[in-house]
C-alpha cells in the first residue's frame, strides 16, 4: 500500500435502533446547542475490519448544508458502489475491500503550487479539524442514486492549511496504487479495467475545491469510513456525478493548468471534466432525465446541479453547460 473531517456502536444502525428514529434525532440535533459544538475525530483507527465492527464516531455537529431527504441505509451505502479498484460489480468493494484495504498506517501527500507541501501521516494530516455530519445526495452518471450520511471536513479547510500558490488554478486527487491491495491495478484481459492508467485521478477547478459544500469524509452513518466506500478518506463533491468524488486519497495535487482526470481521460466524449449533474445534458447511452434512488421503485426526476443549484450555479455562470459538461 501506498504510505505517504451517527453512533457509537459496534453494530449496524439497523440492529440498534429504527432508520426513522435515527434521522428524527438527527434532525433534532440540527437545532440544537449541540450542532453548534465542536468535535473532533475520536483518535485509535485501525486497519481494515469489517462493517459491523468499524470504530465509532460519537457524536457529530450537523450542517447546514444537510439534507432533509431521508438518508439510504447503511447496508445500501456499504454494499452497492462502484470503486473500481476493486472490480466492475457493485458487490465487488464489499466482497474484497475489508481486509485488504488498510486504513492504517496512511498518509496523505500535498504537492504542486503550494507553500506548505509534503507528507502528511494521517491522523497529523486531521489534526485539529472539526468533523460534521453531512448527509448529501449522490447522483450516479449511471442513473442511479442514494442519500448518505457522510462525516468529514471541508476541503477549503484542508486548502487554506496548503496555503497555494496564485498559480493554483486546479486541484488533482489520486488514489493510492498497490496491485497487491486492488486487484484491479493488476488486471489482465478485465475488460476496461485493463485499459485504466492506474492510479484514479480526478480534479477540481479551485473556486470548486474551496465550495463550502466540497467534503473530505472521513466517515459515514457515525463510523468510520467502510474500506468498500473509500477508507481512509475520499472526497465528496455532492453536485457531480459520483465518479468525481475520488476515494482512497493519498495525495492533493495544486497546478496552473487543467489536469487530466481518469473518466476523462478513458472516454472524453461521455464524460466531461466537469461532470455536473445536468437532467437536460444527456450521456450518449442513456438518458439524465431521471434517476433511480436506491431502495426505491418509482423514478424520479433528476435535479439541476444535483440539487445544489442556490449553492454552486454562480461557479458556472456564463459557461455553456452543454459544452462543458
Amino acid at each position: 500500500m501506498l504510505i505517504k473531517k451517527r453512533r457509537a456502536s459496534d453494530v449496524l444502525p439497523s440492529e440498534i435502533t429504527p432508520e426513522s428514529i435515527y434521522r428524527d434525532r438527527r434532525r433534532f440535533l440540527r437545532t440544537s446547542a449541540l450542532a453548534a459544538a465542536g468535535s473532533l475525530l475520536a483518535p485509535g483507527w485501525s486497519l481494515a475490519k469489517p462493517m459491523e465492527a468499524l470504530e465509532p464516531l460519537g457524536e457529530l455537529p450537523a450542517s447546514e448544508f444537510s439534507t432533509d431527504t431521508p438518508a439510504n441505509t447503511y447496508e445500501e451505502i456499504t454494499t452497492y458502489n462502484n470503486f473500481y479498484e476493486f472490480g466492475s460489480g457493485k458487490e465487488d468493494p464489499m466482497r474484497l475491500a475489508p481486509g485488504r484495504l488498510e486504513h492504517r498506517p496512511w498518509t496523505v501527500t500535498v504537492s504542486g503550487e503550494a507553500e506548505n507541501t509534503g507528507e502528511f501521516g494521517f491522523d497529523d494530516f486531521m489534526r485539529g479539524l472539526t468533523v460534521e455530519e453531512r448527509i448529501y445526495r449522490l447522483r450516479c452518471v449511471e442513473a442511479w442514486s442514494m442519500v448518505i450520511p457522510w462525516a468529514g471536513v471541508p476541503l477549503a479547510e484542508v486548502i487554506r492549511r496548503a496555503r497555494p500558490t496564485s498559480r493554483a488554478k486546479y486541484v488533482k486527487f489520486y488514489t493510492g496504487y498497490d496491485p497487491q491491495v486492488f486487484p484491479a491495478q493488476a488486471a489482465r484481459g478485465m475488460g476496461f479495467l485493463a485499459s485504466i492508467d492506474w492510479p484514479y485521478t480526478e480534479a477540481l477547478r479551485m473556486d470548486e475545491a474551496m465550495n463550502p459544500l466540497t467534503l473530505l469524509a472521513t466517515g459515514l452513518y457515525g463510523k468510520e469510513m467502510p474500506s468498500q466506500n473509500g477508507a481512509p478518506i475520499r472526497l465528496v463533491v455532492p453536485w457531480k456525478y459520483g465518479f468525481k468524488s475520488i476515494k482512497s486519497v493519498v495525495r492533493i495535487h495544486f497546478q496552473e493548468t487543467e489536469p487530466e482526470a481518469t473518466w476523462n481521460q478513458l472516454a472524453p466524449h461521455e464524460y466531461g471534466f466537469y461532470a455536473n449533474v445536468n437532467p437536460n445534458v444527456d450521456h450518449p447511452r442513456w438518458s439524465q432525465a431521471r434517476e433511480r434512488r436506491i431502495g426505491e421503485f418509482f423514478k424520479q426526476d433528476t435535479l439541476m446541479f444535483n440539487g445544489y443549484q442556490e449553492e454552486v450555479a454562480h461557479l458556472y455562470a456564463g459557461m455553456d453547460l452543454s459544452k462543458h459538461y
